[in-house]
């Protein structure tokens, strides 16, 4: 590790104090990025809100599928919904979520 590299983690170091309840959401929270299906959904949802039956159109995926990894992404905050009728719409509830995911894929896909 270089100079600048250790002066990059020393400055990280301590800045907030990791209580069990804050290691848990975290550790949910990157368990939640770390599931494909959850990682498409959410790409979808932060364009605009779509209904669980755009979704599974969308991605090709089941409505069952779709609705249990909604349920996932809904107790973790990641997501919301608004009900319009018997429709419910979902969309991203967390902007900061969003864009560590945006920061992933752009990681991922540069050359």
């Amino acid at each position: 590790m270089n100079e600048e590299e250790k002066d990059e983690v020393s400055s990280f170091e301590g800045v907030h104090h990791l209580d069990e309840e804050t290691l848990f959401v975290v550790s949910q929270t990157f368990k939640a990025l770390g599931d494909p299906t959850r990682i498409r959904i959410l790409n979808l949802l932060c364009t605009k809100e779509h209904s669980v039956n755009d979704i599974a159109d969308t991605l090709k995926l089941s409505q069952s599928t779709v609705s249990h990894q909604l349920r996932f992404l809904k107790n973790l905050r990641l997501v919301k919904f608004r009900r319009e009728g018997t429709t419910l719409y979902y969309s991203e509830d967390d902007h900061h979520i969003i864009n560590l995911l945006m920061q992933a894929i752009d990681h991922a896909t540069h050359n």
